[in-house]
């Protein structure tokens, strides 16, 4: 059976991708390709020695490096890489990192619409979209916009070799999140659904592989290769509650990124099974489970995941006024909720609750 629809629309923007072992040698050659000369180099601090090496690397086209990229892109630290690109008048970005790294840049591109080749370190997926996050005042937004679409992507299985375990697992549920509201996402086209359920069968194959041996170059490229289909996914389509739910967590609660997608991932996709049950169901199949909820919530369990909000920084006393404020600004979602519904979703949520 095909996932033809009736009536679609699908765009893809122009994107250079690219994987294997050791591509992140080629920067320079894509720096030259995109007619640069000037490259800034970002990263968060504690990967300011890939930064640098980074910048090295690349034979003098490095104009300068900034590495103070945050999680949640907060819009006084773009400002400051603004700033320096300016002082050194670079003419492209070279992103090393994962979603604080990869968002800086989109950030920047917004504003100055310097092209961006990104070497991706976790499997946020973010490198494949044209969508930002960002973080003024305590509340996180996105926006779609052609200027943040980075035009190459590098995927290199070595560079994610030394990605702790923990990591690997909360950065990869994070991005099957993408591909799970994908699913029932109410712009979704024929290859939205292939792509996202390719995806999900990569990293079902591969993070098992990953944590039982993080050395397995062959599940690291397939884990990036899972990043790659869902990032596009998510480039592709509208998401939903569980998205909405994550900002709000991350925004106004400043609760850590990948951490809060692995928690809430199983509880919003329970919620929305009883009106996505259909659209859902390929998840049940590629997870082995009864329901699409419950079967993720074991699969996050199995690779060690975190399953408690409480446990990542998550007060009690907050639940309630995160469930205002996600409903103040809702995002489309194929089943109506309330400020109730969420209260009771972030209650399973913050305390390990399995889905039925």
């Amino acid at each position: 059976m095909s996932y033809f629809q009736p009536v679609f629309e699908a765009q893809f923007a122009a994107v250079r991708v690219r994987f294997g072992k050791a591509v992140r040698h080629d920067i320079k050659a894509e720096i030259e390709r995109l007619g640069c000369e000037r490259a800034v180099v970002l990263s968060t601090p504690p990967q300011s020695d890939t930064a640098m090496e980074v910048a090295g690397s690349i034979n003098g086209h490095a104009a300068g490096v900034f590495t103070r990229a945050t999680q949640h892109t907060p819009v006084e630290i773009t400002q400051e890489a603004l700033e320096h690109v300016t002082d050194i008048n670079a003419d492209c970005l070279v992103s090393v990192g994962g979603g604080s790294t990869i968002g800086l840049g989109k950030a920047i591109a917004l504003h100055t619409d310097l092209p961006q080749i990104v070497i991706p370190t976790t499997y946020a997926g973010s490198e494949a979209t044209a969508i930002l996050g960002q973080t003024e005042s305590g509340t996180k937004t996105t926006i779609t916009d052609s200027r943040v679409q980075p035009e190459v992507i590098l995927y290199d299985a070595e560079l994610v070799v030394s990605l702790p375990v923990e990591m690997s697992v909360t950065s990869g549920l994070n991005a099957m999140a993408h591909a799970a509201e994908a699913l029932y996402a109410q712009n979704r086209n024929p290859l939205s659904t292939a792509l996202a359920i390719e995806g999900l069968r990569a990293f079902v194959s591969a993070l098992p592989k990953v944590v039982a041996n993080p050395d397995d170059l062959q599940a690291r490229g397939e884990s990036l290769y899972g990043a790659w289909l869902c990032g596009t996914v998510l480039g592709q389509v509208g998401m939903a509650l569980h998205h909405k739910l994550c900002h709000t967590l991350g925004g106004s609660f400043d609760l850590p990124h990948a951490e809060t997608h692995a928690i809430i991932l199983p509880h919003a996709i329970a919620f929305n099974e009883k009106a996505a049950g259909n659209e859902l169901a390929p998840l049940s199949d590629i997870l082995g489970g009864r329901t699409p909820g419950a079967a993720f919530y074991d699969f996050a369990q199995s690779l060690g995941a975190p399953m408690r909000l409480t446990d990542i920084g998550f007060d009690e006393e907050n639940i309630a006024r995160a469930a205002e404020i996600a409903t103040s600004r809702p995002y489309w979602n194929p089943r109506p909720f309330d400020s109730d519904d969420l209260t009771q979703l972030l209650r399973d949520a913050s305390f390990a609750h399995r889905p039925n």
